[in-house]
């Protein structure tokens, strides 16, 4: 049966089968197979005789961009995607301070034997976090106190009543 190769590829799993096997000199296997020296050591080093996957590391379209994908996404959750203001940069520190929070509250402190674990965890964490934390840049106020104060002043801001995502007893 044949074998499938990349378009670089200079050697057979046969050929480098035999370079991991022989004991001849580097320069000679070279010679022998019409290879390079550099490819005979970089087969000797190698547990394996299979070829390297030479696709893309992180596949993705070919039509679209990086950018146009996110748009695609956030369309499908019907997610609005905001940037951060021109010359701004804090507001990406504030992200990158609860993304720190979040992290030092769970994975850096317990050990998970499951991604179920951590996503359970997290939620708990994000609950406590937006029900029971008072805040010092919300004037003390919990972050769901903050919302709800801020639909009753301006509900024309919202697109839905914020008090029906909160969970209730049943949920």
């Amino acid at each position: 049966m044949g074998q499938v190769l990349h378009g670089s590829a200079t050697t057979t799993e046969a050929v480098r089968r035999a370079i991991q096997l022989r004991e001849e000199s580097v320069r000679s296997l070279a010679k022998r197979y019409g290879v390079s020296p550099t490819t005979v050591q970089k087969w000797r080093k190698r547990t394996s005789t299979a070829d390297a996957r030479m696709g893309p590391k992180e596949p993705r379209s070919t039509v679209l961009t990086v950018e146009e994908e996110a748009i695609v996404v956030c369309d499908e959750h019907d997610i609005e995607h905001r940037l951060t203001k021109v010359n701004h940069p804090w507001t990406n520190g504030q992200v990158e301070r609860m993304n720190r929070t979040i992290k030092d509250a769970t994975v850096k402190r317990y050990h998970y034997d499951s991604h179920d674990q951590l996503r359970t965890h997290l939620h708990l964490f994000v609950d406590a976090y937006n029900h029971a934390r008072r805040l010092k840049t919300l004037r003390g106020l919990t972050p769901t106190e903050f919302i709800l104060n801020a639909w009753t002043k301006e509900p024309n801001r919202f697109r839905i009543n914020p008090s029906h995502l909160i969970p209730g007893p049943y949920t």
